[in-house]
Formats: structure tokens, sequence, C-alpha cells
């Protein structure tokens, strides 16, 4: 299935890969094992929901700057940690840049999957919240340069007298270019307008 989960395991120790690539099998979760940071580079990425769990100290490009580097290179998979040389240090820096959990070797089986777990839970909203975004994105693109400027000033809180003084428009034409934003945009209320402008950092811009 397209929108299966897969959980992403690198570590360079061969035993462990295999070990963690049953014991989430027998879950039924899919699996894609990497001996390096710089194989899962190479690899294709998948778009489908998943998460990475990932040995702190390995040759080359550690866990934990790999971990810096997700952002960067547009990989936004939670992340869970583990560790034969972890230390309390090292546990809050991961945690701090976003680790979903942190594990010290060696752990218990239950452990690793209720971390891979709640990694998945997390990926899945924030895949919602994406997609929310991009839809949000699409209705504002469907609006007329007017209709943006309506919103943004209907957003920041004026009354439509004073987007009409702002815009030298009169009133009854604000209210119809709101109205048209509102529609557009699937807001049933000022509130879900508000809101949507505040998602899309929509701001004022005046003289158009």
């Amino acid at each position: 299935m397209a929108d299966a989960p897969i959980v992403h395991i690198i570590d360079d120790d061969a035993s462990l890969r295999g070990a963690l690539d049953s014991l989430f099998r027998s879950t039924g979760q899919a699996t894609r094992l990497y001996d390096s940071v710089a194989a899962f580079m190479d690899a294709p990425l998948p778009d489908a929901p998943g998460c990475l769990v990932l040995d702190v100290r390995m040759p080359g490009m550690s866990g934990l700057e790999f971990q810096q580097k997700l952002e960067e290179l547009g990989v936004r998979l939670p992340v869970v940690f583990m560790t034969g040389h972890g230390d309390i240090p090292m546990s809050v820096r991961a945690m701090k840049a976003g680790a979903v959990d942190f594990l010290a070797k060696p752990f218990r089986d239950q452990e690793m999957l209720d971390a891979v777990a709640a990694a998945l839970e997390r990926d899945r909203a924030q895949r919602a919240e994406g997609g929310k975004l991009d839809s949000l994105k699409a209705a504002y693109a469907t609006l007329s340069p007017r209709e943006r400027q309506v919103m943004a000033l209907v957003a920041a809180g004026k009354m439509n007298k004073q987007v009409a003084g702002d815009l030298s428009l009169s009133e009854i034409t604000v209210k119809i270019h709101r109205g048209a934003a509102m529609r557009k945009m699937g807001a049933k209320t000022l509130a879900d307008l508000v809101r949507m402008a505040e998602a899309l950092d929509v701001r004022p811009e005046l003289g158009a």
C-alpha cells in the first residue's frame, strides 16, 4: 500500500539491523535498512508515512549530526535514537532537536515498538497538518489581489469601514470582497478566516 508507513533503520551493525527488521516485520511494519547515513541519503525516499530509527554513533556522520541536517535536506521524518554509549547531555540534545525517543542499548522490544508507534503517529499528524496547509494555499491562490488585501486587513482586526478607508473603496464593495474571500477560502465565520490568515502568514499590504 502506498500509504503504509515505513520504518527506516540506519545502523552500521548488521546484526542489529537484522534484529530490528525482524521485530518490525513481525508486527506488520514495512522496513528499509541502511548501514550508514550516506546510504540513506543516496536512496530515493518514498512519499509515505514513516520514521527513522537511528544509531547515534556511526562511522562518518553521526546520528546527532544527521538529525541537524534533516530539515535542510527536506526530510521531516520523526526520529527514534538508539545508542550503546548514551549519556544525559546527548539525550537532552537529541530530544531538544525533536527526537521522539532515545533508547539505550540493550532496550526491550516493546520499548522500541512503543517509540516507533509514537513516531509514526507524530508523522501522520504532521502530514495531516501539511495537507490542510496545502489546501489553504490552493484556496488562497484563487483570490483576486483585492480579495487578498481585504482578507488581510479584516484578519488584522479592522472593521469594514476601516478597510474601506485604507483601500479607498466603498464599504459595500469591501463587504462584497470579504464575502467572496470567505466563500473561496471555505471560511464559515470571521474567526475561521482569521485562523486561515494566521496559518498562511497573510499580512496587510496597502497601496495595490
